[in-house]
């Protein structure tokens, strides 16, 4: 929210420099984004007059102006403005002034062969409105070679972030009550005009939605002439960002802005019959001020009257009933809406406002007759006109909320010592009634008080947040506990792991499109929110790979010649009896090139279904997982290739991970081009490692003796995997065989149909003493014997 250090000084009589009104804010809880100060942007401005204008004498369009800038000789100006001309007064722009509007620094230069010695500006220059077909022309007492700044009460401006739980300070008064109760200043008496009205209200006003709508005040102004609202509102609500229209829709915003009381003024020419809140029909429409349609439902509170509806109440008016500059009578209204409903109306139609922010927070329902009043002395003070008497729909909800307060609970919950009568002191200037025995009444307006502990926090609050000491936790003496949870050890292993490997960790959205989450689901009920933050992202993801594929392909789209992506997070599915269940997963996707184009290499290659299974062994030796007792098996799910994927299981059932190429059909569905490789890692199976005490590690004992290898070459049945082999032999002689590799598979000549020769290498490690050729040859029979198992016979 923005407002002017000169609206805040109408309701806060403060001394206090915008340096110390700022600390102030932030101490209690109101977060300072900016200070913008305009007298900055309006440095080298002054107030200037013209003296003489003459034609330029080699441009048809440019004067030569003589401009009196109140210091020594006139300046000599070119200037094109079509209202440029001798005696008035105007904005000139000395060399060195920086143009607000473009950024251009001013400098002495010659136009067309004339010298000009700086600028005569514009509004829209100055930023201050969208007038530019000429200069700025001051009133005749504006004194010249007067900073412009000065002149034209530039006020610095706060833009300050309103956390959701304080609609109370959603208006500039309550900014200024929180600095008086934290004694920055005193708050000024609010003067709420005394206007009976003269005869009764031209248009019956009621509320046949109660629940919606509890309350709906109004009354009808006779014969205004809406027109330009005054200058100084215009300057406030310039500062809070807001662009002024028309007086008596300047009037409603400025009420909206100061007070934090949403109202809205209707045409009364354009309404037709009783004007009232209620249900909307479903399919009913509305065209709305921003100029869109609505469709709206049953569940929506509108106020209407007998042609349609005219306004989405407590969010928009509708279009066809607004002021206009030929307005002559209005109705006003003021109304105290259900701020649930509100809020589950915006959310259906996807619409925003200022008054939507306020009533769906909580507005003051006790100033719906101060709210009208005010609203009405402005506009007649503007416009002129004659109100009605006010009509009261309905009763507002403004039965005080009392709260059994313990002034010890400060210390013990907000963690700083305030003395008792400081407390009180606090409370009665925020507005709430603090009996003898603690027994605190609260105003309507604070909507965020539920108890004792809220209480707390507004004592704290106004004393100061930057009072209350840093202290550490207890903790027992002696080394510290580790606080991360085993899982979360675990990821911060695979993910410095996975980014050591040269991967590249993504951070996914945890939604998906239904189509893209169905598509991974594997048959699986899928999460799907009521309330998701777009349509188009209401799946809740069961896997991690739909988003690091749409990251590759963003990455693609950009001329990325490949990705090499890694994600850490969950996969989220239904449980039993509809539980959630959240299961922690690594998921990764390699796309484009693997190495680019070069001199020695040639073409660029792809990344293929190994590379998937090195990065998917990789990883799950990273995370502890036994590595080498892994099957290989099929059944990756129809998302995959079948020819080129697989599973790692630890047994028939324990999948731990999935890895290889994705289906054409996956790659189609995504819109991304092939080939594509991806691998999941299913955290929560990789088994805990047993015995799992302390977190040191073993000391390191290298063996004393130096290992010794031995290859070995079988004939095999051309259908066995390698790996099989390989996990066989290893076996042969747990406590002697350290380690065995493929070095070389070879079909062809030589070797018998139907079969293939595998080499390979077998890693002997001695304990106490060197092997004996005994016992090589002993551990050797012992690897073709176990080889013989899968059908492997030693070639000859």
């Amino acid at each position: 929210m923005k407002f002017s250090l000169e609206w805040l000084t109408d309701f806060l009589d403060t001394e206090a420099s915008v340096a110390e009104i700022a600390a102030a804010l932030n101490a209690i809880g109101h977060e300072v984004e900016a200070i913008e100060d305009p007298a900055d942007k309006l440095a080298g401005f002054r107030v200037a007059k013209v003296l003489t204008a003459a034609p330029h004498p080699d441009a048809d369009k440019l004067q030569v102006l003589s401009v009196d800038t109140g210091e020594g000789e006139p300046l000599q100006v070119v200037c094109g403005a079509p209202n440029a001309r001798a005696g008035m007064l105007g904005v000139l722009g000395l060399p060195g002034a920086v143009v607000p509007a473009n950024g251009m620094e001013l400098r002495k230069s010659a136009i067309r062969g004339v010298e000009s010695n700086g600028m005569m500006c514009s509004v829209r220059e100055l930023e201050l409105g969208d007038e530019h077909d000429g200069i700025i022309e001051l009133p005749e007492d504006a004194p010249v070679g007067a900073s412009f700044a000065d002149y034209s009460d530039a006020s610095p401006v706060f833009d300050v972030a309103i956390t959701p739980n304080r609609p109370d300070c959603m208006g500039v008064l309550g900014i200024a009550r929180d600095l008086a109760a934290a004694a920055l200043g005193k708050l000024k008496s609010l003067d709420v005009p005394q206007i009976a009205g003269e005869g009764g209200c031209a248009v019956e006003i009621r509320t046949d939605d109660a629940e919606g709508c509890p309350a709906f005040y109004g009354r009808t102004i006779m014969g205004v002439a809406n027109g330009a609202s005054p200058e100084w509102m215009q300057r406030r609500l310039k500062a809070a960002g807001q662009r002024p229209i028309s007086a008596i829709v300047d009037i409603t915003n400025y009420v909206m802005l100061a007070y934090g009381r949403p109202a809205h003024a209707y045409d009364l020419a354009k309404l037709s019959g009783a004007v009232v809140a209620r249900r909307a029909r479903d399919g009913e429409q509305v065209l709305a001020l921003n100029e869109k349609s609505y469709t709206l439902d049953q569940s929506m509170t509108v106020i209407a009257d007998d042609a349609g509806v005219h306004d989405i109440a407590g969010i928009m008016g509708g279009e066809h009933s607004g002021v206009t500059d030929s307005t002559t009578d209005v109705l006003l209204e003021v109304a105290y809406f259900d701020p649930e409903r509100i809020g589950v109306t915006g959310r259906k139609l996807g619409l925003a406002s200022d008054a939507r922010t306020r009533f769906e927070r909580g507005v003051d329902p006790v100033f719906l007759d101060d709210g009208l009043a005010l609203l009405t002395e402005l506009i007649v003070t503007s416009c002129g006109g004659t109100p009605s008497e006010v009509v009261r729909a309905g009763e507002a909800p403004v039965a005080p909320k009392i709260v059994q307060f313990d002034p010890a609970l400060t210390t013990h919950l907000g963690g700083i010592a305030v003395a008792e009568d400081e407390q009180r002191r606090i409370l009665e200037a925020l507005d709430f009634s603090v009996g003898a025995d603690w027994q605190v009444t609260c105003p309507p307006r604070r909507h965020d008080i539920e108890g004792p502990a809220d209480l707390v926090e507004e004592v704290v609050r106004i004393h100061g947040l930057d009072h209350v000491e840093s202290v550490a936790l207890p903790r027992a003496e002696g080394v510290a506990t580790p606080t991360a949870t085993p899982l979360q050890q675990l990821e911060r292993k695979l993910r410095r792991a996975a980014a050591a490997s040269g991967l590249n960790e993504a951070v996914t959205w945890s939604f998906l499109p239904t189509a893209d989450a169905e598509h991974f689901a594997d048959g699986a009920e899928l999460w799907v929110l009521d309330n998701p933050i777009s349509e188009d992202m209401k799946a809740m993801r069961p896997s991690l790979i739909p988003g690091l594929l749409a990251a590759a392909k963003r990455n693609a789209d950009r001329g990325a010649p490949g990705s090499r992506l890694f994600e850490i997070g969950r996969r989220y599915f239904r449980g039993k009896g509809g539980a959630s269940d959240e299961r922690p997963t690594l998921g990764v996707v390699l796309a484009g090139e693997k190495t680019p184009r070069g001199w020695s290499s040639g073409k660029p290659a792809q990344f293929d279904a190994y590379d998937a299974k090195a990065a998917a062994m990789a990883l799950l030796d990273a995370a502890g997982a036994p590595v080498g007792n892994l099957m290989v098996m099929g059944e990756a799910g129809e998302q995959f290739h079948p020819g080129q994927s697989a599973t790692l299981r630890l047994g028939p059932k324990n999948v731990l991970a999935r890895f290889g190429a994705l289906h054409p059909r996956t790659l189609k569905a995504f819109d991304i081009d092939g080939p594509v490789m991806a691998v999941e890692i299913f955290l929560d199976a990789i088994p805990a490692k047993r015995g799992g005490g302390g977190f040191a590690r073993p000391a390191y004992a290298p063996p004393a003796l130096q290992a010794l290898t031995r290859d070995f070459a079988f004939l095999v049945p051309a259908e066995l995997a390698a790996g099989d082999l390989v996990k066989t032999v290893r076996g042969a002689d747990k406590q002697a065989v350290v380690d065995a590799r493929v070095f070389d598979v070879f079909a062809g000549q030589g070797v018998p149909e139907g079969k293939k020769s595998v080499a390979v290498e077998v890693v002997l490690q001695p304990g106490e003493k060197s092997f004996t050729d005994a016992e090589i040859k002993a551990i050797s029979d012992k690897v073709v014997a176990a080889a013989a198992k899968q059908g492997a016979e030693l070639r000859g």
